[in-house]
């Protein structure tokens, strides 16, 4: 697979210990922790490495621009542990992963992010083609990393079909379907297309910055956010698009008609 990167941009697979560390370091730097405290040691990057997972390392020139790592599950699946890349990179770094991964038979990556920041749901699901299918409420408890501290760990699961990612859904009908939920912000948060085969839910325009300014406001919008989300995937909705403005698409697929055995 060949994918065409930015002038003096090299992406490989890291083994040796200093380029795991300098890769520890690069997350805790992402993650505003001390790089006495990484959130993935290099240690452990050692361990995921020797026991066949892999750890991407994307190069500006010399510098570390941005680093992944990966884990091989059962039934041709991989794992997506940890991504983190300079603006215009995170695209590479994940093609690097998708190539890893076909290498080895794999037909699908799974990872998590944070439902509320729009910028990552778009790139996921718009840009890579995953579609978001399971929503974990409270996932990792609570978080001190110095990004997520005072919030609750929400995270959307994305599954990536390697070999065909899906084309981003984002329907025309969203402005005229009823309204079925009101955002924090007073504005409309929710709805629903009256065939009842789309959900679409708006997300805050930046929930760091939110979180920073106005912690309680921040969370009223995760449990808004998670009463909308938790409802639809109760009922078969994953999320297929996330437009420019901030509204994830969620889509159920129409139910087949039963064809009635022959006695």
């Amino acid at each position: 697979m060949t994918i065409d990167r930015p002038p003096g941009v090299t992406i490989r697979t890291v083994h040796d210990v200093a380029g795991l560390t300098a890769v520890a370091d690069h997350f805790s730097d992402v993650w505003q922790t001390p790089r006495t405290s990484p959130p993935y040691p290099a240690e452990v990057l050692r361990s995921l490495v020797h026991a066949g997972g892999a750890v991407h390392a994307a190069y500006d020139g010399t510098r570390l621009a941005g680093a992944s790592a990966a884990v091989f599950g059962p039934d041709r699946a991989t794992y997506s542990l940890v991504a983190a890349a300079d603006q215009g990179l995170g695209y590479h770094v994940k093609q690097a992963q998708r190539a890893w991964a076909l290498d080895l038979g794999a037909r699908t990556m799974r990872w998590t992010f944070d439902p509320l920041i729009g910028r990552n749901a778009r790139f996921n699901l718009a840009k890579l083609g995953a579609t978001g299918t399971e929503y974990l409420v409270d996932f990792y408890g609570p978080m001190a990393d110095g990004v997520n501290d005072g919030d609750e760990s929400d995270r959307l699961t994305v599954t990536w079909e390697l070999a065909r990612p899906q084309a981003p859904e984002e329907t025309g009908d969203r402005e005229t379907a009823p309204a079925t939920h009101t955002a924090p912000d007073g504005g409309t948060l929710a709805r629903r297309d009256r065939a009842d085969r789309h959900v679409w839910c708006r997300v805050p325009d930046d929930i760091v910055k939110l979180r920073s300014a106005d912690p309680r406001l921040a969370l009223r919008w995760r449990h808004a956010v998670r009463e909308v989300f938790t409802e639809a995937f109760a009922q078969g909705f994953t999320a297929t698009g996330m437009s420019r403005d901030g509204w994830y698409t969620l889509t159920r697929k129409a139910r087949q008609p039963r064809k009635d055995s022959a006695v």
